[in-house]
């Protein structure tokens, strides 16, 4: 057994990514983004991936990047780039994702999901703190209600 498959499964770089592209959606088509997209995406704020690199990191073939790689597939995400190395902020963003996945049925939770696709990565991670901050109050209510 190599040292891949013993890894639990999603903690491998390329499930990572995967579990990006195949849940974060293009704001106005509501369809997964392509390798081709995101590479002009990521060329386009001045970082350089090609569109077989991404492929080749998504089905494993390459496991390695640089961190200026990584780093741009999570800023064209809205991830932190801690997301490909800490088990604990995977965890949290699947969780978070998951969250948000369930409720895309509403209006105002895509509206905020495409406007804040507009905004740059420092805003976005203020919105996030902000819904974290007011997740931790409900919660907190719900625990002195119980």
């Amino acid at each position: 057994m190599t040292a891949e498959e013993d890894q639990a499964p999603g903690t491998s770089l390329a499930d990572r990514i995967n579990y990006l592209f195949d849940t974060i959606r293009d704001g106005r088509l509501m369809r997964p983004y392509t390798n081709g997209e995101v590479a002009k995406a990521i060329a386009a704020k001045g970082g350089s991936i090609s569109e077989n690199y991404l492929w080749m990191l998504r089905n494993g073939t390459k496991d390695n990047p640089t961190y200026k790689h990584l780093q741009a597939i999570a800023d064209f995400f809205g991830v932190p780039a801690g997301y490909f190395f800490d088990d604990a902020v995977e965890s949290r963003l699947r969780d978070q994702l998951a969250t948000l996945k369930a409720a895309t049925g509403s209006g105002d939770i895509r509206l905020m999901a495409r406007r804040a696709g507009e905004l740059s990565a420092e805003s976005r991670q203020k919105i996030v703190d902000m819904v974290e901050m007011v997740y931790k109050l409900e919660k907190g209510n719900d625990d002195a209600g119980s």
